[in-house]
């Protein structure tokens, strides 16, 4: 079973390789649909997982100056207050605590799956919207404040469904930073990712909800994954891939929903 993680961990970090989308956006639901793993362990399991491997991501970036780290902060300052006071929140109310809020995590998961597909879609039109309506004269009190709610969104849906820190930050991003060069805006949003998935992630482990033998073989599998993706995406039409990718999270999101 450990082999068959890895390959499911192979297989989620080529299409992340392939299309920038976020590992949680796919592997959360392949573990709760295929391989039957409750849903809050396949949460807090992945949550750290994404904060492993995007850290190596943030790295580059940095590296490289492509990450605005002002609207990093602002999207943390939103987000980790209140990714800590959504899981204390769920931990107390749910009879059971996490492990018994599996209503609520796999609605949750469902819905971040079908607001993730139209990110995909609509992005273009969004940041196209964006750039004729503010473009020409932002305000940078309102989209530091807006930045900040969005962080705060971003920091609930992704510490109950570990979805949300990949295409729905960068969408966001698009539409409140639409001036902002795109590797900025996606670097920004993966270096938010990392301490946003990591606290959430140790929130899910002090709550009992992280299987560490199954998040050691996804790594194991995913790394060589998104290595092989990220050198093939050249060749696979993104106008072809992302409407596929889309239409599967819809038909899984809706699955999650009415499971």
């Amino acid at each position: 079973m450990d082999f068959a993680y890895t390959v499911a961990g192979f297989a989620v970090g080529a299409i992340v390789g392939l299309t920038g989308v976020g590992g949680g956006s796919l592997m959360t639901p392949l573990l709760v649909l295929m391989f039957g793993i409750h849903p809050s362990v396949a949460v807090g399991t992945d949550l750290l997982y994404a904060a492993i491997t995007k850290a190596g991501g943030t790295l580059a970036h940095g590296l490289k100056g492509t990450v605005d780290w002002a609207v990093t902060r602002r999207l943390a300052a939103g987000s980790i207050p209140a990714s800590v006071l959504t899981l204390l929140t769920v931990g107390r109310v749910s009879p059971g605590g996490i492990e018994g809020a599996t209503g609520i995590i796999t609605v949750a998961l469902g819905i971040a799956l079908v607001l993730t597909a139209v990110a995909i879609v609509f992005r273009s039109r969004i940041q196209g919207y964006a750039l004729a309506r503010f473009g020409d004269n932002p305000d940078p009190r309102r989209t530091a404040i807006l930045t900040v709610l969005t962080g705060a969104v971003l920091g609930v849906l992704v510490s109950i469904s570990s979805v949300g820190a990949g295409a729905l930050g960068v969408t966001a991003l698009f539409f409140l930073y639409p001036r902002l060069p795109t590797l900025r805006i996606v670097g920004s949003d993966i270096a938010h990712a990392v301490p946003l998935t990591a606290v959430a992630g140790m929130g899910h482990w002090m709550l009992g909800s992280v299987d560490w033998l199954l998040l050691g073989s996804l790594i194991t599998g995913s790394l060589p994954g998104i290595w092989l993706g990220s050198h093939i995406s050249t060749k696979v039409p993104d106008r072809v891939l992302r409407p596929i990718l889309a239409t599967m999270l819809v038909l899984v999101g809706a699955k999650m929903i009415t499971h």
